[in-house]
């Protein structure tokens, strides 16, 4: 057995109702472990992310509008909300890595098939493949991750393997941008096919396999749907998630044409909000398992305000980018404690529960794309999203005061 200095828990023996951790991965280190599931995040918010950033391109050359190429968001992320509860759900019994293998090959071949697309619509039901894995990708690593470590640890080693997503945005859709600009949207895609590929390699070498519990069940899983918990948690994401995206949808042709940046700085600014999606992570983490519940408030308020101010100042192109830095920041907060929230209220069904996670932010995805482009196609301009997002950020605060009184109310009633 081997240890991980910073998380502390023995690999290769798993405590007392917990699923078996085996096999010659296991006697790698934790954050080994951690940094491959990582790996396989940095694929999928590189392609989730960059598609935002060779918007523009992809309309142009698939003969498509703006608003109508933000369609090809919606439909990624509709593919994960779909895709999530199905996948888990049908693979309850199937032993961990080995689902997260076939989950990772399934995310490479829809981002080859996007590459190689050759008009719009097959480019659409391509991002929509693309999607149905993402979800339950994130939400077994992060049952996986959250089992490698003490209970007091959960969130930090959610918070590490969410990092994948974040480091993205600093590098892979920066990079992937600037290809796609230079190249042609094509390239974006394809290079994700490569990071979908190091990511096979790197799960097969460091995380171990992790039998399922005995009772293990389609049925077990579903029970997690029981609680009223589980579904406000969701509810917070899927609104209160939903204003990041009313702005970050439409970043490119915002900075470029309210802002006044020339398009070779959108990977920049692109690289600045993956910036603030890292750190915001890394103190969402700490402060998830501090709070969890006010980790969410607190990210919710900080979204509040930072797109109000976006709304009225983006025309000025240093504090928009400032913004956009802090956007990322503030939505990332809330994502560490969402997940831990969702694996602590149900214990019945993690996996599911967690999975269900990410359809509920791709929801969020799908409605801010959707709510986005709707004001832009009406003619409120490219700053009318950032108002309709701080309004949903708002309506998830409104959610999330509901959870902490009904949650409030269960326990006295258990007592």
């Amino acid at each position: 057995m081997t240890h991980d200095p910073g998380l502390g828990l023995a690999v290769g023996a798993s405590r007392p109702g917990e699923a078996e951790v085996v096999g010659a991965a296991a006697r790698r280190p934790v954050g080994w472990s951690l940094a491959a599931l990582a790996v396989g995040g940095f694929g999928i918010g590189t392609t989730e992310f960059a598609t935002m950033g060779i918007l523009p391109l992809v309309a142009s050359d698939l003969h498509a509008t703006i608003p109508e190429a933000g369609h090809l968001i919606s439909a990624y992320a509709l593919g994960v909300v779909v895709g999530a509860p199905l996948v888990v759900v049908a693979a309850a019994r199937m032993e961990r890595r080995r689902l997260l293998l076939l989950l990772m090959a399934a995310f490479t071949v829809g981002n080859l098939v996007s590459a190689l697309a050759s008009s719009f619509p097959l480019l659409l039901v391509a991002r929509f493949a693309s999607g149905l894995p993402h979800g339950a990708y994130f939400g077994i690593a992060a049952v996986v991750a959250a089992s490698l470590v003490p209970p007091e640890r959960k969130a930090r080693a959610v918070a590490r393997v969410m990092l994948g997503l974040t480091i993205a945005n600093i590098l892979g859709v920066p990079l992937s941008t600037f290809l796609g600009q230079s190249l042609g949207w094509r390239s974006t895609y394809l290079t994700v096919t490569v990071i979908g590929l190091l990511t096979l390699l790197g799960l097969v070498y460091a995380v171990p396999r992790i039998q399922t519990h005995a009772d293990a069940s389609p049925r077990q899983e579903l029970r997690a749907l029981k609680q009223s918990q589980v579904w406000l948690t969701l509810l917070i994401g899927a609104i209160g998630f939903g204003g990041f995206f009313a702005v970050y949808s439409y970043i490119a042709p915002t900075m470029t044409t309210v802002s006044g940046l020339p398009e070779s700085a959108v990977p920049l600014v692109l690289a600045g909000f993956g910036v603030g999606m890292t750190v915001g992570t890394l103190v969402g983490g700490r402060l998830a398992d501090w709070s969890l519940d006010r980790a969410i408030g607190i990210g919710l308020v900080i979204t509040t305000v930072v797109l109000l101010l976006f709304a009225w100042t983006a025309t000025t192109a240093l504090i928009a980018v400032a913004l956009v830095v802090l956007l990322g920041a503030s939505g990332s907060l809330m994502i560490p404690a969402l997940q831990t929230r969702l694996i602590d209220v149900a214990a019945e069904g993690p996996s599911l529960a967690a999975t269900m996670n990410h359809s509920a932010l791709n929801l969020a995805n799908a409605i801010g794309a959707f709510l986005g482009g709707l004001v832009i196609a009406a003619g409120y301009g490219y700053t009318a999203p950032a108002l309709v997002g701080a309004g949903l950020a708002i309506a998830g605060l409104g959610v999330l005061g509901v959870a902490v009184v009904v949650g409030r109310r269960q326990r006295a009633h258990a007592r």
